[in-house]
């Protein structure tokens, strides 16, 4: 491997961070100036500048034709936020879900996740599935602009702690601020193109597929940002913030992302066998984990945040045995599927059934009783 691609490589994820940041604060700016709420900037304009490191980079492997790292990068990004970021926010602090969209989003990824399923069935999302999805995209973010209005006064007053600084609307000429997102774009672009070449570079050299680059570092990189907003908030105990943001931005990589990504394909956007058999299983129930925690009282807890960067590590060291052959791969997918996997589905039943019966007990309790 040529020490240049891996630089370029190094060099990328650098671009891409430095240009979602750029572009996020030109166009919360911009958007703050045109009067939208502090809960809608956040709900939109940073929900897409966090996940435009996805956008550019899959954009870029579609025109590309690599079809592996686009949709690695998606699956990868996908279980990344759940298993790791949200894992490190709760293990930081416990996540008490107080926004309504965050009770309806989850559903909504999860549905979304079982859609990309169906379309990918036939080996290929083509441009007319890519249309669908991305109009999907438009659909949700009307939706959750009219939704954050029922939203109560706290989260609103989170939000606008977070996203609505007083500096942003007298730092400076709209005209800047425009010039600042036309700038974050130039970086992502570069910085997405750097980043394919070293990777499929990286791949060749270590005799790995393009899938399982696109699935662990690749995801890892482009998601840094999801990393940076979530961990933050979850430190300055901005919970919805914390939340709010993975699940929108899966959503946003699921319905965005593959969807532009199967738009620009020239022959439409190929999926592995690899992937359909083993790591969209995995996004599923990633996804799917996350709603009986959502609906346990609206709380995930420190054991539940260790729980997902269990299996975040237990995941990635599949996919490194996998890779590279290894002769400890056979007992280690045995442990999982013999031990680990029915352990946690027995847990989660529990605390699902726990907080079912808590809440029969509360309303069968008068009001005012103790």
């Amino acid at each position: 491997m040529e020490i240049t691609l891996l630089l370029k490589f190094i060099l990328g994820l650098v671009l891409l961070l430095g240009g979602a940041e750029v572009l996020v604060r030109g166009a919360s700016r911009v958007a703050a100036a045109v009067g939208l709420s502090p809960l809608v900037i956040g709900l939109t304009v940073v929900a897409f500048g966090t996940s435009a490191p996805e956008i550019t980079v899959s954009v870029i492997s579609a025109l590309n034709g690599e079809g592996d790292l686009a949709f690695g990068n998606v699956i990868g990004s996908n279980i990344f936020n759940i298993l790791f970021i949200l894992g490190l926010s709760a293990a930081i602090t416990p996540l008490v879900v107080a926004q309504q969209m965050v009770r309806i989003d989850v559903p909504v990824m999860i549905g979304v996740s079982f859609l990309i399923v169906l379309l990918a069935v036939d080996g290929t999302i083509d441009r007319l599935e890519g249309g669908l999805l991305f109009a999907g995209l438009i659909g949700y973010l009307v939706f959750s602009i009219r939704q954050s209005r029922r939203e109560p006064p706290e989260i609103e007053r989170e939000y606008a702690a977070e996203f609505a600084p007083p500096s942003w609307k007298a730092s400076g000429a709209v005209a800047w601020n425009i010039a600042l997102v036309i700038f974050g774009l130039a970086l992502l672009i570069l910085g997405s193109r750097w980043v394919v070449a070293g990777a499929i570079s990286v791949a060749q050299a270590v005799g790995v597929s393009e899938l399982v680059i696109g699935l662990t570092i690749v995801a890892a990189g482009t998601s840094l940002p999801e990393v940076a907003t979530s961990v933050v908030a979850a430190v300055r105990g901005e919970r919805d913030i914390a939340v709010g943001n993975v699940v929108g931005s899966n959503i946003f990589n699921l319905l965005g992302v593959l969807g532009m990504a199967g738009i620009v394909a020239p022959q439409g956007l190929s999926v592995s066998p690899a992937a359909m058999n083993f790591d969209f299983p995995v996004m599923l129930a990633t996804a799917a984990a996350a709603l009986p925690i959502f609906f346990t009282g609206y709380r995930i807890a420190r054991w539940e945040g260790f729980l997902f960067l269990g299996y975040y590590i237990a995941y990635t060291a599949y996919l490194t045995l996998k890779a590279s052959e290894h002769d400890a791969l056979p007992a280690f997918s045995g442990v999982m599927q013999l031990f680990v996997l029915p352990l946690t589905i027995v847990t989660l039943i529990l605390i699902a059934l726990r907080s079912w019966f808590a809440t029969r007990k509360d309303k069968r309790t008068p009001e005012g009783s103790e």
